[in-house]
């Protein structure tokens, strides 16, 4: 931090508004992305309103008693903490998810991918005939960090089996607190382990069933950050958020290519496999998939941008 470190920036009286427009011009300042977005985002979270009450209301006084914690805040957001960690949420799929420094924060983009395994997977198992007498799938979320793809797929589908897998004990924690919140814990299973490797026979971990390693659609968010590129992330990014989730090694393939050795030694190959994956990365994995002969369809799918962000291969 520069110019604002060692003065008191915030003094009363001031309005709801103020104190808004003046957090707005220090994170401005501070080279912080829409600065005024996050100031509204703080204060709602310190004052517990939402937008509506702080537009209502912002010619009301701010609280003085208040003003430590609220420049404290904002000293966090201008040093670059991720706003999302700071109030400790983030939401996805249209629910909030809890999120700590032991996950990635979750990505618009990934909403895409959930809604490819949706559509893909509702095509083999269609909601009606597992109401009725088919067996239901069992999903499996790779690395799950926050957890909000495995918890945002059981919420969508309830009847189907869905597992939550991840290397850190403290994103489980964190995945399951998900799960809870969101009503899914009873219907999810967590499991620690280095990608695959839980779900091959030998070397099951946790309390999975035996239908849990008959993996029928495999989904996963790895770390995809070639190691050269980290010192280059965006300071949010690269001083706040997990290296273990980013990092994927020289090329950012390393987890797409061990997940693709370990798939032969599953009970089973998944009839989906859906993966999300850096700039330039998906058209190199889709070839490493056609190669294996297993998938009848591989496509890639686009983000928000216009970037090729997700492959899914199917075997209908």
């Amino acid at each position: 931090m520069s110019k604002h470190s060692e003065e008191q920036w915030f003094v009363a009286p001031l309005t709801l508004r103020q104190a808004c427009m003046q957090a707005t011009a220090i994170l401005q300042s501070e080279a912080v992305e829409e600065p005024r977005n996050n100031a509204e985002l703080l204060l709602m979270h310190l004052l517990n309103m939402d937008r509506a009450a702080l537009l209502r209301d912002g010619s009301e006084l701010f609280p003085a008693e208040r003003l430590a914690e609220w420049e404290d805040l904002i000293r966090r957001k201008a040093a670059g903490e991720p706003v999302q960690y700071i109030i400790g949420e983030q939401w996805f799929y249209g629910q909030p998810f809890t999120v700590s420094p032991a996950v990635l924060i979750p990505r618009p983009e990934t909403e895409l991918l959930v809604e490819a395994v949706l559509e893909a997977a509702d095509l083999i198992w269609p909601p009606a005939l597992i109401a009725g007498d088919m067996q239901p799938p069992t999903i499996v979320d790779v690395g799950t960090g926050s957890g909000a793809i495995a918890v945002t797929l059981a919420s969508q589908r309830h009847a189907w089996r869905v597992c939550a897998s991840d290397l850190s004990p403290d994103a489980l924690a964190v995945a399951r607190t998900n799960a809870i919140r969101h009503d899914a814990a009873d219907r999810l299973t967590f499991v620690q382990g280095d990608l695959l490797m839980p779900f091959v026979h030998g070397h099951e971990q946790g309390e999975l069933q035996h239908g849990e390693l008959r993996i029928d659609v495999l989904v996963s968010n790895p770390p995809y950050i070639p190691a050269a590129d980290m010192l280059e992330l965006q300071r949010e990014v690269r001083d706040y958020e997990p290296h273990l989730a980013l990092e994927g090694g020289p090329d950012g393939l390393i987890p797409y290519r061990r997940m693709l050795e370990q798939l032969p030694l599953l009970a089973q190959m998944p009839r989906i496999v859906a993966f999300e994956l850096g700039m330039g990365q998906p058209r190199i994995v889709a070839d490493m998939m056609r190669e294996m002969s297993q998938w009848d369809d591989i496509r890639i799918i686009s983000d928000y941008a216009g970037i090729e962000r997700h492959v899914i291969a199917t075997r209908s």
